[in-house]
This record gives C-alpha cells, structure tokens and sequence, in this order.
C-alpha cells in the first residue's frame, strides 16, 4: 500500500504482516509523479490535497481501494468513473474530524463577528480602538447552514449553544432529521436572504460546484459573512472577491481555495476582511488519531475481502 502523505505513522502498525508500506514524502505530487508510485500499490490512502484522476488510477494495474483521511471524496478527490469501472473500493472515514471541523467553523463565525481579522493587527502597530472596532452580537441572530450531513450537523449543535435562530437548506435531509439540532429547513435562496452569517458543508459535486456566485452573493445581506471550511469550489472566488472588495457582504473566513495552495496573485490574500487559514479545520491531534484508526481499519477490510464500513461506491459491490 502507498500512503502519499500519512496521519499518526504508529497506526500503521496494526498491518505489520499484512501489507507492506510505503510512505510517501509528505509533499503534493504530480500526476505524474504519482502514477509512477502507484504501479504496484494494492490500496491507496489519502489525504483531500490529492486528486486522484483517470490516469493514475489507470496506472496501477494491482489497485484494489482508496481510502480518504476524513470525509467522503468529492470529484476533486476521486474520479468515480474510472474507479468505478475498475471495480475499485473507495472508502473514508466518516465522522473522525467532524468536531474538529465543527468547532473550527464556529471558531471563525465568532472571529469574524468581532472583526479579529481587522482588530488584531492595530494593537501591533500601536493603534488603538476607534468605531471601525465595531462587531456584530451572534445571539438571536440567523444562523444558516449549508449542507446538514455529519459536519453540518455537529455545527448546528454547537451553534445552538449561542442561542441563535438556526436554518439549513440540504435537500437529502428530512425536517425531522433537522428538528434534532433545532433547524429549520429552508430553500437556499431564503438561506442566503435571512442569514447573518453563512457556513458551506456540501460535498463537492458538478451540482454544487461554484453554487455560491454573483447571484447568490447578490442576495446576502451587506452585514453578513459566509464561512467555508468544505471545499474551495463551492464558490465563484472571483464573484467573492469582487462582493468582497465592494463590500456587498461584510466579510469572508476561508479555509478552502480552489487552488491550493492559493496563488500569491490571488486577490483575496490582498483584502482585509477576510479570515484565510491553510485547510486545517481538521487538523487537530484527535482527528488526526481517529482518521488514522479508521483509514487503518478500513485498509485491513479491503485487504481480507471484508467490505469496507464507509463504502463510498457501494455499487461496486452490486
């Protein structure tokens, strides 16, 4: 098995002679450079700084799984077709970082309602407060989620703690479902409408790429602020920057690009309200224990024929 870039390297002792494996160098690898490791692997483990395409599936003849450090694989992970007819396993595993990525977006919803981004650097350069310090109380105000799978549903039971009005739009959730954490489900136009701050927690599909846009963003309220610790794509980054950059939404925390790491020339890194980290929501050293138990456990089933418990092509298996 090859393991690009590996979480918790002591986990791997639980498949001491039943594979052996090789650990890659922690960095990004090209295409090409990747399909050149993958020519004997049997599984492969990722992290979501991986994409793994058509072609390098296809260069590795032996290849009978991947499994993904945290949640399922969108299509910039795993290209679902050519796995799929290869009749290739794709695991992950769920739920293992879904508090650390929980609290990391509640974390930013109250950074960026009490402007951190702006304040914290003037105490640094011997300023002080003045009215530009002003921020925004969360309590009773309307707080929407999108996307209510395991992530989004940790959020809504975090945030309720700040007694805020909760919506969510996610059209594979039941309104009994979203009852549990007090949410009301709602379209996502009405979402972007009534919502003083914004979270994105859908998987990235072709559906939902770039389903945040200019005419989404055109319906924020200019005192709100959108969060995204989910995928990069889920937004139009260059209709964000420009709502950004005229201020038609109050401001922006993101721990996701659509390029990553994000260019030097990109203009976000240029604005002052905005929040940016480098993906690691669910860098914490819990998560990374949990993912890294998970992603062994579930490289030991594939290996024994035993069918993985977060199958995320259960087709495969039809």
């Amino acid at each position: 098995m090859f393991i690009p870039e590996v979480e918790e390297p002591d986990s791997l002792k639980n498949l001491q002679g039943l594979a052996e494996v090789k650990i890659g160098k922690g960095q990004p690898y090209s295409e090409e450079d990747l399909a050149r490791e993958m020519v004997d692997t049997d599984v492969l483990v990722i992290t979501s700084q991986y994409q793994i395409t058509k072609k390098v599936i296809e260069s590795a003849p032996k290849l009978r799984g991947i499994v993904k450090y945290g949640s399922r694989p969108g299509s910039d992970n795993v290209d679902m077709a050519a796995a799929n007819e290869r009749r290739i396993l794709i695991a992950y595993t769920e739920g293992a970082n879904s508090d650390s990525v929980a609290e990391f977006a509640v974390t930013l919803a109250l950074a960026m309602s009490k402007k951190l981004q702006r304040v914290t650097p003037r105490v640094k350069t011997q300023e002080w407060r003045d009215a530009s310090c002003f921020g925004l109380e969360l309590t009773e105000k309307t707080f929407g989620i999108v996307g209510l799978g395991v992530i989004g549903f940790k959020v809504a039971e975090k945030i309720r703690g700040l007694h805020m009005r909760v919506i969510a739009t996610d059209p594979y959730v039941s309104q009994q479902k979203a009852d549990l954490v007090g949410a009301k489900l709602v379209g996502l136009q009405d979402l972007l409408r009534e919502s003083d701050v914004v979270t994105l927690h859908a998987k990235l599909t072709e559906e939902t790429r770039h389903m945040i846009g200019r005419k989404e963003l055109g319906l924020m309220k200019h005192t709100a602020y959108i969060i995204n610790t989910a995928r990069g794509a889920l937004t139009d980054e260059r209709a964000l920057y420009e709502a950004l950059r005229d201020e038609r939404i109050a401001g922006a925390a993101l721990d996701v690009f659509e390029t990553e790491p994000p260019s030097p020339e990109n203009p976000l890194l240029k604005l002052s309200n905005v929040i940016l980290t480098p993906h690691i929501a669910s860098w914490t050293s819990d998560a990374f224990r949990k993912e890294a138990e998970m992603a062994v456990e579930e490289v030991r089933r594939i290996l024994t024929g035993v069918r993985p418990k977060n199958l995320a092509n259960p087709e495969v298996l039809a």
